[in-house]
């Protein structure tokens, strides 16, 4: 495939690293979900609805999007490389970059913006002796747990291919029908209620909510299938557009018919049954957010294909700057959230104003920074 034929992939990626840094600046004014600080306050009724949908929806699909995508690079990055280098190459980007946020930018955020101590003697560097010796760092590694698992993935990824015969592009294969996308939703909706009854939604291993892991390996399967049936390229406009106006339409219907069943009507909202356990919310649930994924992955790819295949000056620094800010925009954002933590709005207006100025801000320092550094650059790019 062309470059210039994959402008739309770096677009979508770049969306939705956009969304993820809002995703973190929702979690910090609704308080739902975890993040490194979150505003104390009451939102009320209409703000927990607002904030609830749109991390909700968001959750849903925007991981699952990167996996899909990651997955549908992995096949010619190994065919091109072979295993010794691929690996390498894996270790260099992922685990690198993995263990740096670790070590150095967790701990300036926990230790510096955020003041916490611990140790002997409760200084600062008692605190980051104890961080280290402790293998409190295992659990610190913040956004990057995806790079971690994408790392993982890779591995097992080379170490299938170096057992396996039949790796060809199969390009006779048409875009899956209407009866296999569904066999997906369900594929996806019931590994995920099954993993949710041991692990429920909000529990984590090494900094990773294994509760959502079903979307995220399947994702990379299916990313990795789609290179070698070149479904991207046979996802015509016709086909998505359906998938990404349902995704949109029946995702936002859905989401209040459960959450009305749940006892929003009443004020007596219990998320407890949702995230897990054998119960009938969790299956609804998890099949609902199936549903989004791969309704927007299908929306997505098709919307960007054919309305955002290329980049001007500006989307093609951000572009650049992608993976950059996905790193280093949590250290960014908990400054900027904390200095405007005095100003009294209501958090539904900080969160809008936070959004307006905190991207543009997360673009404009690793532009000029991370950028400008050879080094990191090539780490972050």
């Amino acid at each position: 495939m062309e470059k210039n034929r994959q402008l739309y992939i770096d677009n979508i990626r770049l969306f939705i690293i956009v969304m993820v840094v809002l995703q973190h600046i929702a979690v910090t004014y609704s308080g739902f979900g975890s993040w490194y600080y979150k505003e104390p306050g009451h939102i009320g009724a209409v703000q927990t609805v607002i904030f609830g949908f749109f991390q909700a929806f968001t959750q849903a699909y925007f991981m699952g999007v990167l996996f899909l995508i990651a997955g549908y690079f992995i096949p010619e990055s190994y065919d091109k490389k072979g295993s010794g280098k691929f690996i390498k190459d894996r270790f260099f980007r992922l685990g690198i970059p993995t263990i740096i946020y670790m070590l150095i930018i967790n701990p300036i955020i926990l230790f510096g913006l955020m003041g916490y101590r611990t140790g002997r003697g409760g200084s600062l560097f008692d605190t980051y002796i104890d961080y280290i010796t402790g293998f409190y760092f295992i659990e610190g590694s913040g956004p990057l747990w995806f790079a971690f698992a994408l790392l993982i993935f890779s591995l097992i990824y080379a170490l299938f291919r170096s057992f396996s015969t039949h790796n060809a592009k199969v390009s006779e294969k048409e875009f899956p029908a209407f009866p296999m996308i569904l066999a997906l939703i369900l594929l996806i909706g019931v590994c995920a209620f099954l993993v949710r009854i041991v692990h429920p939604v909000g529990t984590s291993v090494m900094n990773m909510q294994l509760s959502y892991f079903p979307l995220y390996v399947i994702m990379f399967i299916v990313g990795i299938k789609s290179n070698r049936n070149d479904w991207f390229d046979k996802l015509y406009y016709a086909i998505g557009r359906p998938w990404l106006i349902w995704g949109m339409s029946l995702g936002f219907v859905l989401f209040f018919l459960l959450l009305i069943s749940g006892g929003a009507v009443s004020g007596d909202l219990d998320l407890t049954p949702f995230n897990g356990g054998v119960t009938w919310q969790s299956a609804a649930y998890s099949l609902w957010e199936s549903f989004v994924l791969v309704a927007m992955s299908i929306g997505l790819i098709a919307l960007f294909k054919e309305n955002s295949n290329d980049q001007d000056g500006l989307f093609k620094t951000m572009s650049r700057n992608a993976f950059s800010v996905y790193v280093f925009h949590p250290l960014i954002i908990v400054a900027v959230t904390r200095i405007f933590a005095p100003v009294g709005l209501i958090p539904i207006v900080k969160f809008a104003i936070i959004a307006i100025i905190g991207i543009p801000i997360c673009f404009l320092i690793t532009n000029f920074t991370i950028q400008r550094i050879p080094v990191l650059r090539k780490l972050f790019a």
